[in-house]
């Protein structure tokens, strides 16, 4: 489980290094709180923060269950494939929002396949106990 909660962490952090961005964008392009609309690229920043936190509400779950009841080791892998994806997210939304695709993409299926594996696992342990 060390390697799932080293993904669980570095999740953390990387949600926290885009909130820091969001502030710096705020910052930057004169966008006062409470605000979150005058700056199309604070805009953008602000819109990767937000898409973040709306999947990691499945991502974190998914992943403890995933390795509880399948495997820590894939569940850490699968995992370190969100961690790429949300950082592809990131530079692509931020450059141009039309070439965010690839980025969702690689950490949406994963967040997918974590939840998918874990409600399986959770399943077999109920139909087949101990």
């Amino acid at each position: 489980m060390h390697w799932v909660h080293l993904v669980l962490a570095l999740s953390l952090l990387q949600f926290f290094f885009f909130c820091m961005a969001v502030g710096k964008a705020r910052g930057t392009y004169k966008i006062a709180a409470p605000a979150t609309t005058g700056h199309a690229v604070f805009e953008r920043y602000f819109r990767v923060q937000m898409n973040t936190l709306e999947l990691m509400v499945v991502f974190v779950p998914a992943l403890v269950l995933f390795a509880h009841y399948v495997s820590a080791a894939w569940a850490a892998g699968i995992g370190a494939v969100y961690l790429l994806g949300r950082i592809l997210y990131f530079r692509a939304y931020v450059r141009d929002p039309g070439s965010r695709s690839w980025g969702y993409g690689l950490s949406a299926a994963p967040t997918l396949a974590l939840l998918l594996g874990g409600l399986v696992g959770v399943v077999l342990a109920l139909v087949h106990p101990g």
